[in-house]
């Protein structure tokens, strides 16, 4: 710490907005990491997050990919899961009220491979209880209506997929992907389409073969790559989506561990982080982040965590 800063060493205000939601901290659960419902319950206090962002939901049951599923990288790990889920409707009846009980806000999270896909999903979510406050929608996925491309690489299919999640009547966060170059283009038509904010980044694309097998090692061939090793890349995206809309709220997520991390996300743009991968080392890395990046605001003398929000640009 710089001498002389104010505010040295007291409790700093933790409450932040993304688009029109307010959260009591900016530390929050990454989709797909934390179950459907209250699984980390037995180890964090989930009504100390911003959010529990829910695993992603399809508007029917999905199965998801063959085993294997998970695997470790050099920090980090790849996975090819595949979005196995209950549906929204299923969801809704019996995991949600579980997670709700424990006083946490709640993002619903959606996937879809049709354009319709998301609609449908989007309406199953209409009339939730209030304390669902958004819905993110994922966006990385094959869009099976124009290609085997996902949708978060074209714009078009992006805003058509966006505008579909209207149906929730929630406010949309669009979960973008950084395996392609169009990502502030991207982010500019998911904006336009109606998302009230963006969340950069969703895994990389990646593979890992066993050599002794001669074949992958993940059940569906391919898989995600998370967790430390692309921590840099997430904030480079964020970066970018800032400096050219800042405007646009943004969710960083991408190998969050310390709450050095999450103070550097905020610093290059974004108003929220999300804890993913680290969950699985430790169930309490989401509180840990959010305690860590108080302590840091404490040690820099920043009263408001709003602060940091873009604060790294000129």
């Amino acid at each position: 710490m710089r001498p002389g800063r104010p505010g040295h060493g007291t409790a700093p205000d933790l409450t932040t907005t993304v688009g029109g939601v307010t959260l009591a901290a900016p530390v929050m659960t990454a989709s797909g990491t934390a179950g459907h419902g209250d699984e980390l319950a037995a180890y964090v206090d989930l009504s100390r997050l911003g959010a529990v962002v829910v695993k992603s939901l399809s508007a029917e049951p999905w199965a998801g990919n063959p085993a294997p599923r998970v695997h470790p990288t050099p920090a980090g790990m790849i996975n090819s899961v595949g979005l196995q889920g209950p549906g929204v409707a299923a969801w809704r009846e019996r995991e949600l009220p579980a997670v709700l009980a424990t006083g946490a806000t709640v993002v619903a999270s959606i996937w879809g491979r049709h354009v319709d896909d998301y609609a449908r999903a989007a309406e199953a979510l209409r009339g939730c209880d209030p304390r669902v406050v958004a819905v993110e929608v994922n966006l990385s996925c094959p869009n099976l209506d124009g290609g085997s491309h996902l949708f978060a690489h074209d714009p078009v299919a992006t805003a058509e997929a966006v505008e579909a999640s209207a149906a929730s009547g929630l406010p949309r966060w669009a979960k973008l992907s950084a395996n392609t170059d169009r990502v502030v283009e991207v982010a500019v038509a998911a904006a336009a389409a109606g998302a009230q904010a963006v969340t950069l980044i969703n895994t990389l694309l990646g593979m890992v073969i066993d050599v002794g097998a001669r074949r992958p090692v993940l059940g569906g061939g391919g898989g995600g790559v998370s967790g430390p090793a692309i921590h840099p890349v997430a904030v480079r995206t964020v970066y970018d989506v800032h400096a050219a809309v800042p405007d646009l709220p943004i969710v960083g997520a991408g190998g969050v561990a310390t709450g050095e991390d999450a103070a550097e996300m905020m610093l290059a743009g974004a108003s929220a982080v999300q804890v993913g991968t680290a969950t699985f080392a430790d169930p309490r890395s989401v509180v840990n982040v959010l305690e860590g990046l108080e302590a840091w605001c404490r040690r820099q003398g920043v009263r408001q965590v709003r602060e940091l929000i873009g604060g790294a640009h000129g």
